[in-house]
């Protein structure tokens, strides 16, 4: 485990080996927004650094394990302080030669995929980014949110203007690099209808995008078929699109609008 402190901010990471020529890294953002990242055996990850990617895994402020008050700093500033931690990171990485600037992709669940569309959106640091069952609207979410955490996104985000103001579908002109969307059709958390929208406004731009919904899934995919095939196809996406080079895997790539 790595960390770093930079102005305060403190950044805990993974870079797992093997570091190539190639220079690729996958930023992976947690979920929660308040969850955690461990420095533990995980096999999907063994998936990407077996190939010859470098992967991150970030516990920006707000995430657990680091006490109240960096928990806190999250507060009232969703949508900034997690994005401003997750470049800062991989700029961090780019400074130290580790990687290649031009070849930064970043991937998230939920609250991690919502990370990765705002950062996508209000940034230019990643040239490709996948959203899974990401939140790509903050206000549907607040009022589809169940009674439990009916102030939670609020309190994060800090008021209902923040709300509509750091939420990636009204903002979708500022896109500018290739994007996948994996969708459950049953998520009653993030309802389907916000990947459509996203899917619908980058395909209307012009940029390459690709949308994949899976029949029987919810919010967070269970079925082994659904995570192996979002798995591969994330592999092969940004192999496609920022590598560009074609993977070794025997893997049919997903039709991507704009690129095929």
């Amino acid at each position: 485990m790595l960390r770093v402190t930079a102005s305060l901010i403190f950044y805990s990471f993974r870079v797992c080996a093997r570091l190539t020529d190639f220079g690729l890294l996958l930023m992976c953002v947690t979920g929660g927004p308040t969850d955690e990242a461990h420095g533990t055996l995980n096999l999907s990850i063994q998936y990407w650094t077996s190939r010859g990617w470098a992967f991150v895994d970030v516990n920006y402020g707000g995430s657990t394990g680091y006490g109240r008050a960096y928990r806190e700093r999250l507060l009232g500033k969703w949508g900034i302080v997690d994005i401003n931690d997750c470049c800062s990171c991989a700029e961090y990485l780019v400074d130290e030669g580790k990687v290649d600037g031009k070849r930064l992709c970043i991937t998230g669940c939920s609250a991690g995929g919502y990370t990765t569309l705002a950062t996508l959106a209000f940034r230019d640091t990643f040239r490709a980014g996948a959203s899974l069952f990401g939140i790509g609207d903050l206000k549907s979410l607040s009022d589809h949110m169940h009674k439990f955490e009916s102030h939670y996104i609020i309190n994060l985000a800090g008021n209902e203007i923040a709300l509509n103001e750091r939420s990636p579908i009204n903002f979708v002109d500022r896109f500018s690099c290739p994007i996948i969307v994996f969708q459950g059709l049953e998520d009653t958390v993030v309802q389907p209808e916000q990947a459509r929208k996203i899917y619908e406004a980058l395909k209307k731009k012009g940029l390459p995008v690709a949308l994949v919904e899976y029949e029987g899934e919810s919010h967070g995919f269970r079925k082994a078929e659904s995570i192996k095939f979002t798995l591969e196809q994330q592999m092969v996406f940004f192999a496609r699109s920022v590598g560009q080079f074609a993977v070794a895997d025997d893997i049919t790539p997903t039709h991507i609008d704009y690129f095929d």
